[in-house]
């Protein structure tokens, strides 16, 4: 239990998003201000933008920003862009022993607020991770709700345990930041990651909201790539299945060898090309896909063994950091396997 209002920092991973990021601040703390004034949180709860490798003019307007609200907002700049994923990281794993809690959440305000003090409650009753899940999804396409649901029941049929129709909109303790920093894969799945550590959680639903500014940064290609990520950070199933299929492959081939056998025996000529030939092609593809699966799985262990740092913390400001400027934490970074360097 926490015996008062906790400190939240509020993370967002930010890319290429000059068009927006004013307006998103400026909901969000008003949003965080409501929050305040309920004392759900501490008035000492801020926020944190992580500018992942932005290539427009992000990185100066969060400057600006930090500037006009020192004490509210702080910020991370990345060496180069690393992905949604390693920048959301980045931004989490910063914060440990700095605030009580953090809350994730994407830049363009789709993540309903509303429910923020939903979570902190559950943080207040002993959860160590609060999931929020999207209930409704009016905002997104057809076809993007329709695969969204299909990856959801396709990654938990391969045995990755995650949460359904849950991003990276979520609550972790300041425990739980600690815990995942001891995770050192090159290749991150946030959403499968949190369920992993075994903590106490719950969850809370909302409803997505429209998107007010900007386009999505997840493109299809995008997407699918999570999607194989997540699967393969996961679940070793997908190669046991292509043992299997390769077990029932045999079992075929066994039965027409028999086959082809008795039919010679017989004194019959023995027919079919045009169904030997379907078969042939259906195994040629079936082997190439068994080698791209493996493939996969293989390229994964050679980045790992590499142990490179999965970012580069090029600049840190902080109002509570001396002449805030960047500092080298070698607590969180070498647990994480990033790596902070002080700028020129």
């Amino acid at each position: 239990m926490t015996a008062k209002a906790p400190v939240i920092a509020f993370v967002i991973p930010c890319y290429n998003e000059q068009a927006g990021i004013q307006h998103t601040l400026t909901y969000l703390l008003a949003d965080i201000a409501k929050l305040e004034k309920s004392k759900i949180i501490s008035p000492k709860s801020y926020v944190v933008l992580v500018d992942d490798g932005s290539t427009d003019q992000t990185w100066r307007l969060i400057e600006r920003i930090t500037q006009a609200r020192p004490k509210r907002v702080r910020a991370l700049k990345l060496s180069r862009n690393v992905g949604h994923q390693n920048a959301l990281l980045a931004g989490l794993l910063s914060q440990i022993g700095k605030a009580d809690a953090t809350i994730s959440l994407d830049a363009d305000l789709q993540d309903d607020m509303s429910v923020a003090a939903k979570m902190v409650e559950h943080f207040n009753d002993g959860a160590e991770i609060v999931f929020a899940v999207r209930r409704n999804r009016p905002s997104d396409t057809w076809f993007k709700r329709s695969s969204a649901d299909f990856f959801y029941r396709l990654i938990n049929w391969l045995g990755a345990e995650v949460i359904p129709h849950h991003a990276d909109f979520r609550l972790m303790s300041d425990r739980a930041l600690r815990a995942l920093a001891r995770y050192g894969e090159a290749h991150v799945f946030l959403r499968g990651l949190a369920v992993q550590l075994g903590f106490k959680t719950a969850t809370v639903t909302y409803d997505r909201l429209p998107r007010l500014h900007g386009e999505t940064k997840y493109t299809l290609a995008k997407m699918v790539a999570l999607s194989i990520n997540g699967i393969t950070s996961l679940s070793v199933r997908p190669i046991r299945l292509i043992a299997l299929m390769g077990i029932m492959l045999f079992v075929v081939f066994t039965g027409m060898s028999m086959w082809v056998f008795g039919t010679w025996l017989a004194g019959h000529t023995v027919q079919g090309w045009t169904s030997v030939m379907l078969l042939f092609l259906f195994i040629a593809s079936f082997q190439t896909f068994a080698i791209a699966v493996i493939g996969e799985y293989v390229g994964k262990i050679y980045f790992e063994t590499k142990s490179r740092p999965r970012y580069i913390v090029d600049h840190e400001i902080d109002a509570n950091l001396d002449s805030g400027s960047s500092r080298d934490r070698g607590d969180a970074a070498q647990l994480s396997k990033g790596y902070s360097r002080t700028p020129p």
